[in-house]
Protein backbone atom coordinates (compact mmCIF):
# COMPACT_ATOMS: atom_id res chain seq x y z
CA UNK A 1 0.00 0.00 0.00
CA UNK A 2 1.36 3.11 -0.66
CA UNK A 3 1.25 6.37 1.64
CA UNK A 4 -1.42 8.30 0.61
CA UNK A 5 -3.82 11.54 2.54
CA UNK A 6 -2.80 12.77 5.75
CA UNK A 7 -4.46 11.13 8.79
CA UNK A 8 -4.55 11.72 12.85
CA UNK A 9 -4.25 9.05 15.26
CA UNK A 10 -4.68 8.60 18.57
CA UNK A 11 -3.13 5.56 20.30
CA UNK A 12 -4.71 4.58 23.93
CA UNK A 13 -3.08 2.48 26.31
CA UNK A 14 -4.36 1.23 29.50
CA UNK A 15 -1.88 0.07 31.78
CA UNK A 16 -2.13 -1.93 35.34
CA UNK A 17 1.08 -2.32 37.00
CA UNK A 18 2.80 -3.21 33.50
CA UNK A 19 5.83 -0.65 34.20
CA UNK A 20 8.77 -2.10 32.30
CA UNK A 21 6.88 -3.54 29.84
CA UNK A 22 4.48 -0.31 29.96
CA UNK A 23 8.35 1.67 28.87
CA UNK A 24 9.33 -0.61 25.64
CA UNK A 25 5.36 -0.41 24.51
CA UNK A 26 5.78 2.94 24.51
CA UNK A 27 9.99 3.39 22.88
CA UNK A 28 8.66 0.98 20.11
CA UNK A 29 5.64 2.76 19.48
CA UNK A 30 7.17 6.03 19.28
CA UNK A 31 10.44 4.63 16.84
CA UNK A 32 7.46 3.43 14.30
CA UNK A 33 5.88 6.82 14.35
CA UNK A 34 8.52 8.88 13.86
CA UNK A 35 9.42 7.15 10.63
CA UNK A 36 5.66 8.46 9.66
CA UNK A 37 6.02 11.92 10.19
CA UNK A 38 5.09 13.93 7.38
CA UNK A 39 1.29 12.64 6.93
CA UNK A 40 0.62 10.77 10.31
CA UNK A 41 -0.03 12.94 12.94
CA UNK A 42 -0.28 11.02 16.14
CA UNK A 43 -1.20 11.59 19.73
CA UNK A 44 -0.73 9.04 22.36
CA UNK A 45 -2.54 8.85 25.56
CA UNK A 46 -1.72 6.48 28.70
CA UNK A 47 -4.71 5.45 31.38
CA UNK A 48 -2.72 4.16 34.44
CA UNK A 49 -5.53 2.10 36.53
CA UNK A 50 -4.21 2.93 39.62
CA UNK A 51 -0.92 1.04 39.48
CA UNK A 52 1.81 0.89 42.38
CA UNK A 53 4.87 -0.46 40.76
CA UNK A 54 5.67 3.06 39.71
CA UNK A 55 3.89 3.15 35.83
CA UNK A 56 2.50 6.84 35.85
CA UNK A 57 5.73 7.96 37.07
CA UNK A 58 7.39 6.49 33.87
CA UNK A 59 5.68 7.84 31.84
CA UNK A 60 5.72 11.50 33.45
CA UNK A 61 9.35 11.04 33.70
CA UNK A 62 10.69 9.49 30.26
CA UNK A 63 8.25 9.87 28.03
CA UNK A 64 6.95 13.80 28.44
CA UNK A 65 5.06 13.78 25.22
CA UNK A 66 2.99 11.34 26.19
CA UNK A 67 -0.71 12.55 27.71
CA UNK A 68 -1.25 10.50 30.65
CA UNK A 69 -4.20 10.12 32.68
CA UNK A 70 -3.91 8.48 36.52
CA UNK A 71 -6.85 7.18 37.67
CA UNK A 72 -7.28 7.09 41.42
CA UNK A 73 -9.17 4.02 40.88
CA UNK A 74 -8.75 0.98 38.60
CA UNK A 75 -11.43 1.33 35.71
CA UNK A 76 -10.61 -1.60 33.63
CA UNK A 77 -9.23 -1.74 29.98
CA UNK A 78 -12.97 -1.02 28.82
CA UNK A 79 -13.22 1.98 31.63
CA UNK A 80 -9.67 3.04 31.44
CA UNK A 81 -10.55 3.29 27.13
CA UNK A 82 -13.71 4.96 27.40
CA UNK A 83 -12.15 7.56 29.77
CA UNK A 84 -9.42 8.43 26.52
CA UNK A 85 -12.22 8.24 24.25
CA UNK A 86 -14.02 10.58 25.83
CA UNK A 87 -11.10 12.59 26.30
CA UNK A 88 -10.55 12.65 22.38
CA UNK A 89 -13.77 14.42 21.36
CA UNK A 90 -15.15 10.67 20.47
CA UNK A 91 -18.08 10.20 22.41
CA UNK A 92 -19.82 13.71 21.78
CA UNK A 93 -22.11 14.93 18.85
CA UNK A 94 -20.75 14.81 15.13
CA UNK A 95 -20.89 18.58 14.76
CA UNK A 96 -19.52 19.45 18.24
CA UNK A 97 -16.32 21.56 18.08
CA UNK A 98 -14.65 18.58 20.20
CA UNK A 99 -15.73 16.28 17.28
CA UNK A 100 -13.88 18.19 14.67
CA UNK A 101 -10.57 17.69 16.75
CA UNK A 102 -11.22 14.11 17.35
CA UNK A 103 -8.82 11.76 15.65
CA UNK A 104 -9.65 9.87 11.88
CA UNK A 105 -8.43 6.12 13.69
CA UNK A 106 -7.74 5.21 17.41
CA UNK A 107 -5.53 2.34 17.83
CA UNK A 108 -6.12 0.36 21.19
CA UNK A 109 -3.03 -1.10 22.52
CA UNK A 110 -2.25 -3.33 25.35
CA UNK A 111 1.24 -2.47 26.81
CA UNK A 112 2.51 -5.74 26.69
CA UNK A 113 2.83 -5.03 23.15
CA UNK A 114 5.45 -4.06 20.80
CA UNK A 115 5.58 -2.44 17.68
CA UNK A 116 7.02 -4.21 14.62
CA UNK A 117 8.74 -1.65 11.69
CA UNK A 118 5.43 0.18 10.14
CA UNK A 119 2.55 -1.95 11.77
CA UNK A 120 0.82 0.89 12.52
CA UNK A 121 1.31 2.95 9.21
CA UNK A 122 -0.22 -0.72 7.77
CA UNK A 123 -3.20 -0.39 9.71
CA UNK A 124 -3.97 3.43 9.60
CA UNK A 125 -3.64 2.67 5.47
CA UNK A 126 -5.18 -0.29 5.50
CA UNK A 127 -8.26 1.73 6.93
CA UNK A 128 -7.67 4.78 4.36
CA UNK A 129 -7.94 2.29 1.28
CA UNK A 130 -11.17 -0.15 2.83
CA UNK A 131 -13.90 2.45 2.84
CA UNK A 132 -16.18 -0.34 3.89
CA UNK A 133 -13.71 -1.47 6.81
CA UNK A 134 -14.17 -0.10 10.37
CA UNK A 135 -11.52 -1.66 12.25
CA UNK A 136 -8.79 -3.95 11.69
CA UNK A 137 -6.21 -5.81 13.70
CA UNK A 138 -2.25 -6.91 13.61
CA UNK A 139 -0.70 -9.47 12.80
CA UNK A 140 0.55 -10.99 16.48
CA UNK A 141 3.24 -12.89 17.88
CA UNK A 142 4.66 -14.51 21.01
CA UNK A 143 7.97 -12.80 22.17
CA UNK A 144 9.80 -15.44 21.25
CA UNK A 145 8.74 -15.51 17.76
CA UNK A 146 5.80 -18.03 17.53
CA UNK A 147 2.49 -17.43 15.69
CA UNK A 148 -0.12 -15.98 18.02
CA UNK A 149 -3.83 -15.88 16.82
CA UNK A 150 -5.02 -12.19 16.40
CA UNK A 151 -8.66 -12.61 15.27
CA UNK A 152 -11.37 -14.97 15.77
CA UNK A 153 -14.64 -16.25 14.73
CA UNK A 154 -17.55 -15.47 17.46
CA UNK A 155 -17.38 -18.24 19.49
CA UNK A 156 -20.35 -20.78 19.37
CA UNK A 157 -20.88 -24.00 21.67
CA UNK A 158 -18.59 -25.70 20.53
CA UNK A 159 -15.68 -23.17 21.64
CA UNK A 160 -16.95 -23.32 24.96
CA UNK A 161 -17.05 -26.71 25.03
CA UNK A 162 -12.97 -26.81 23.85
CA UNK A 163 -12.10 -24.27 26.53
CA UNK A 164 -13.56 -25.77 29.49
CA UNK A 165 -13.29 -29.59 28.93
CA UNK A 166 -10.40 -31.52 28.55
CA UNK A 167 -10.97 -32.21 25.11
CA UNK A 168 -7.16 -31.54 24.13
CA UNK A 169 -6.27 -35.20 25.60
CA UNK A 170 -8.86 -36.96 23.06
CA UNK A 171 -7.53 -38.36 19.68
CA UNK A 172 -7.06 -35.08 17.04
CA UNK A 173 -7.79 -33.22 19.75
CA UNK A 174 -5.37 -30.79 19.34
CA UNK A 175 -6.42 -30.30 15.95
CA UNK A 176 -9.54 -28.78 16.89
CA UNK A 177 -8.07 -26.83 19.00
CA UNK A 178 -6.41 -25.04 15.21
CA UNK A 179 -9.73 -25.25 13.37
CA UNK A 180 -12.77 -22.88 12.82
CA UNK A 181 -14.56 -25.00 15.17
CA UNK A 182 -12.85 -23.39 18.02
CA UNK A 183 -13.00 -20.07 16.33
CA UNK A 184 -9.59 -19.89 14.38
CA UNK A 185 -8.74 -18.96 11.12
CA UNK A 186 -7.23 -20.91 8.60
CA UNK A 187 -3.02 -20.41 9.64
CA UNK A 188 -2.97 -20.10 5.49
CA UNK A 189 -4.93 -17.25 5.54
CA UNK A 190 -2.79 -15.19 7.90
CA UNK A 191 0.97 -16.65 6.03
CA UNK A 192 -0.08 -15.11 2.98
CA UNK A 193 0.06 -12.03 4.34
CA UNK A 194 -2.91 -10.19 2.65
CA UNK A 195 -5.94 -8.32 5.03
CA UNK A 196 -8.69 -11.11 5.22
CA UNK A 197 -12.78 -10.31 6.47
CA UNK A 198 -12.87 -11.71 10.72
CA UNK A 199 -15.60 -11.44 13.12
CA UNK A 200 -13.70 -9.58 15.63
CA UNK A 201 -10.07 -8.98 16.54
CA UNK A 202 -8.23 -9.09 19.61
CA UNK A 203 -8.33 -5.66 21.63
CA UNK A 204 -4.56 -5.87 22.22
CA UNK A 205 -4.27 -4.10 18.49
CA UNK A 206 -7.40 -3.00 17.36
CA UNK A 207 -7.52 0.03 15.40
CA UNK A 208 -10.97 1.77 14.62
CA UNK A 209 -12.43 4.48 12.20
CA UNK A 210 -13.01 7.63 14.85
CA UNK A 211 -16.45 7.72 13.56
CA UNK A 212 -17.45 4.62 14.50
CA UNK A 213 -17.54 5.27 17.72
CA UNK A 214 -19.81 8.58 17.42
CA UNK A 215 -22.12 5.98 15.09
CA UNK A 216 -22.35 2.73 17.76
CA UNK A 217 -21.03 3.96 21.02
CA UNK A 218 -17.92 3.16 23.12
CA UNK A 219 -16.81 0.49 24.18
CA UNK A 220 -19.63 -1.27 26.82
CA UNK A 221 -18.71 -0.62 30.65
CA UNK A 222 -20.25 -3.76 31.26
CA UNK A 223 -17.31 -5.60 30.47
CA UNK A 224 -14.81 -4.84 32.99
CA UNK A 225 -12.25 -6.58 30.96
CA UNK A 226 -12.40 -9.53 28.65
CA UNK A 227 -15.36 -9.33 25.41
CA UNK A 228 -15.27 -5.92 25.24
CA UNK A 229 -13.98 -5.79 21.79
CA UNK A 230 -16.20 -9.13 20.55
CA UNK A 231 -19.16 -7.29 21.53
CA UNK A 232 -17.51 -3.70 19.57
CA UNK A 233 -16.83 -5.79 16.64
CA UNK A 234 -19.90 -7.32 16.64
CA UNK A 235 -22.06 -3.96 17.27
CA UNK A 236 -19.90 -2.81 14.12
CA UNK A 237 -21.50 -5.16 11.89
CA UNK A 238 -25.10 -4.47 12.80
CA UNK A 239 -23.89 -0.95 11.66
CA UNK A 240 -23.50 -2.40 8.21
CA UNK A 241 -18.91 -2.20 8.99
CA UNK A 242 -16.62 -4.90 8.18
CA UNK A 243 -13.80 -6.19 10.35
CA UNK A 244 -10.31 -6.81 9.10
CA UNK A 245 -7.17 -8.30 10.13
CA UNK A 246 -4.27 -7.31 8.47
CA UNK A 247 -1.05 -10.24 8.78
CA UNK A 248 1.83 -8.12 7.56
CA UNK A 249 1.03 -5.35 10.33
CA UNK A 250 3.36 -7.38 12.62
CA UNK A 251 2.96 -6.85 16.48
CA UNK A 252 4.50 -8.42 19.61
CA UNK A 253 2.02 -9.22 22.17
CA UNK A 254 3.18 -10.99 25.41
CA UNK A 255 -0.41 -11.46 26.44
CA UNK A 256 -2.31 -11.81 29.80
CA UNK A 257 0.32 -9.91 31.83
CA UNK A 258 -2.05 -7.81 33.77
CA UNK A 259 -4.54 -10.66 34.32
CA UNK A 260 -1.56 -12.93 35.43
CA UNK A 261 -1.46 -10.78 38.60
CA UNK A 262 -4.98 -11.67 39.79
CA UNK A 263 -5.46 -15.19 38.05
CA UNK A 264 -8.93 -16.20 40.00
CA UNK A 265 -10.45 -12.42 40.25
CA UNK A 266 -9.65 -12.50 36.36
CA UNK A 267 -11.22 -16.11 35.41
CA UNK A 268 -14.29 -15.01 37.16
CA UNK A 269 -14.27 -11.73 34.85
CA UNK A 270 -13.50 -13.89 31.55
CA UNK A 271 -16.61 -16.24 32.08
CA UNK A 272 -19.08 -13.35 33.71
CA UNK A 273 -18.06 -11.56 30.39
CA UNK A 274 -19.03 -14.49 28.19
CA UNK A 275 -21.83 -15.20 29.69
CA UNK A 276 -22.94 -11.68 29.41
CA UNK A 277 -22.19 -11.61 25.74
CA UNK A 278 -24.25 -14.71 24.71
CA UNK A 279 -26.84 -12.71 26.90
CA UNK A 280 -26.67 -9.38 25.48
CA UNK A 281 -26.39 -11.03 22.09
CA UNK A 282 -28.55 -13.74 21.76
CA UNK A 283 -30.30 -13.06 18.59
CA UNK A 284 -27.27 -13.20 16.90
CA UNK A 285 -26.76 -16.98 17.47
CA UNK A 286 -28.94 -20.46 16.64
CA UNK A 287 -31.77 -20.80 19.57
CA UNK A 288 -30.76 -22.22 22.41
CA UNK A 289 -27.55 -21.44 22.27
CA UNK A 290 -27.28 -19.34 25.65
CA UNK A 291 -29.17 -22.16 27.33
CA UNK A 292 -26.55 -24.85 26.14
CA UNK A 293 -23.66 -22.38 27.24
CA UNK A 294 -24.97 -21.60 30.54
CA UNK A 295 -25.46 -25.34 31.35
CA UNK A 296 -21.81 -26.08 30.27
CA UNK A 297 -20.01 -23.08 31.91
CA UNK A 298 -22.06 -23.83 34.95
CA UNK A 299 -21.58 -27.83 35.07
CA UNK A 300 -17.49 -27.10 34.63
CA UNK A 301 -17.76 -24.96 37.26
CA UNK A 302 -19.32 -27.11 39.98
CA UNK A 303 -16.91 -30.04 38.54
CA UNK A 304 -14.09 -28.06 39.02
CA UNK A 305 -14.99 -26.63 42.51
CA UNK A 306 -14.62 -30.04 43.84
CA UNK A 307 -11.75 -31.43 42.16
CA UNK A 308 -9.95 -27.89 43.85
CA UNK A 309 -11.28 -29.04 46.81
CA UNK A 310 -10.15 -32.70 46.64
CA UNK A 311 -6.76 -31.42 45.44
CA UNK A 312 -6.57 -29.43 48.94
CA UNK A 313 -7.77 -32.72 50.66
CA UNK A 314 -4.79 -34.98 49.47
CA UNK A 315 -2.48 -31.86 50.64
CA UNK A 316 -1.62 -31.02 46.83
CA UNK A 317 -2.94 -27.18 46.88
CA UNK A 318 -2.81 -25.12 50.10
CA UNK A 319 -5.35 -23.32 51.67
CA UNK A 320 -5.77 -20.09 50.09
CA UNK A 321 -5.08 -20.97 46.52
CA UNK A 322 -8.06 -23.79 46.42
CA UNK A 323 -10.11 -21.30 48.38
CA UNK A 324 -9.45 -18.64 45.51
CA UNK A 325 -10.43 -21.62 42.95
CA UNK A 326 -13.71 -22.61 44.66
CA UNK A 327 -15.02 -19.13 45.11
CA UNK A 328 -13.93 -17.66 41.65
CA UNK A 329 -15.88 -21.06 40.07
CA UNK A 330 -19.02 -19.97 42.25
CA UNK A 331 -18.77 -16.36 41.24
CA UNK A 332 -19.52 -17.99 38.08
CA UNK A 333 -21.62 -20.60 38.64
CA UNK A 334 -23.89 -17.69 40.32
CA UNK A 335 -23.92 -15.88 36.78
CA UNK A 336 -25.33 -19.25 34.88
CA UNK A 337 -28.47 -19.76 37.12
Amino acid sequence: MSKQTDARLAVIVVSYNTCSLLRECLRTLLDALAREIGWLSAQIIVVDNASVDGSAAIVGREFPQVRLLAMEHNLGFTGGNNRALALLGLTGAKGSPAAQLAPDFVLLLNPDTRIESDAVAQMVRFLQHTPDAAICGAGLRYGDGRFQHGAFAFPGVAQVALDLLPLRRLPGGARLYESRLNGRYPRGQWDTGRPFAVDFVLGAALMARGELFRQIGVLDDGYFMYCEEMDFCLRAGEAGWRVFAVPAAQIVHLEGQSSRQVRWPAFTRLWRSRLRFYRLHRTHFAAGTQTIVRFIVGAAMSIGARRALARFARGLSDGSEAGAEIAARKAVLHSTQ
